[in-house]
């Protein structure tokens, strides 16, 4: 094991119930680490899964510290944990639905090395099929929600696009490398965004310290989101919601936040009346995200999913 002033690059993988996916993110990642010049470390948290996921981590070789929680907690205290137990100059964020392309490693590592201003740098994320994903934006507001319901988001409000590495507001954490003292400096991510717009939250921070975030269509990775996302699709919206609504009340205030509120449940709307008439597209599950859009603080989440795995029986 290489001495900590020695590492360069922590691969922090936080996994929950996702055994499968976690093998392809860590065969990913062995690949990566075998065709690098400098050392490396692979951090996996588990977040408390019944699926055999701990047994496959610390079977795996390319893992070094395996972390097993007992009580499922949230995203952002999960990534954040990893942070700080990570002995890296750089830390790589992955969700166990991510699958590293080769080379994506040393894309992102220049992409902060290129910009001594930069404190993160994401990987361009394509679908199963090849097609890519979006998955870097401008930072939620009023306007761009304005953007969103005039049906202009993708041209004015999606930054992920280009072949060239360029400054973005904020990169999704499916695959995320960052500069642990930067983030140490911010104070990590905020727990209290469970999922979802904890990585805005972030990024916004980041942004707010003077720091700047790169997106890196060089590096890519696969994103099996579909797969890794089956279950609790009620208690995902409600999650979504809150904490977009969480962002805009301590980023922008309650007037902000009641605006967006409004202009994304617009969106919404008009998206369940055209799913009508569309193949594949449910109208239910947008009016469902209408509701939880202007109701933030109603029903229960994933945090309260959890909450309930927490209170269950202990295998």
């Amino acid at each position: 094991m290489a001495a900590a002033l020695d590492v360069v690059v922590s691969y922090c993988i936080v996994n929950t119930e996702q055994r499968a996916l976690l093998l392809r993110c860590l065969d990913a990642v062995a690949h990566e680490r075998a065709a690098l010049p400098f050392a490396t470390e692979v951090l996996v948290l588990d977040n408390a899964s019944r699926d055999g996921s701990v047994g496959a981590a610390r079977g795996h070789p390319a893992v070094d510290e395996l972390v097993r929680l007992q009580q499922r907690r949230g995203k952002g205290a999960n990534d954040s944990a990893l942070l700080q137990r990570a002995r890296g100059r750089y830390c790589l964020l992955l969700n166990e639905d991510a699958e590293l392309r080769p080379g994506a490693t040393a894309a992102l590592v220049a992409a902060l090395e290129d910009r001594t201003d930069a404190a993160a740098a994401g990987a361009e994320l394509v679908g199963e099929d090849g097609a890519r994903q979006a998955s870097a934006w401008r930072f939620p507001s009023p306007s761009t929600a304005l953007l969103a319901a005039l049906g202009v988001h993708k041209p004015f409000v999606v930054q992920s696009r280009g072949s060239r590495t360029r400054a973005v507001d904020w990169s999704q954490s499916t695959a995320l490398l960052v500069r642990r003292d930067a983030a140490e400096r911010i104070g990590w991510l905020d727990p209290a965004f469970f999922v979802y717009s904890d990585e805005v939250d972030f990024c916004k921070r980041l942004h707010d310290a003077g720091w700047s975030v790169q997106f890196a269509p060089a590096a890519q990775a696969t994103h099996h989101e579909r797969a890794g996302r089956i279950a609790l699709p009620e208690r995902r919206i409600v999650e979504l919601s809150r904490n977009r609504d969480r962002y805009m009340r301590k980023h922008h205030g309650p007037a902000a936040a009641f605006a967006v509120r409004w202009l994304t449940a617009w969106t919404y709307a008009v998206r369940s009346v055209l799913a009508v008439a569309a193949p594949g597209h449910d109208p239910r599950r947008y009016r469902r995200h209408v509701t939880a859009t202007l109701f933030p603080r109603r029903g229960e989440g994933l945090a309260e999913a959890a909450a309930e795995f927490n209170r269950g029986p202990r295998l």
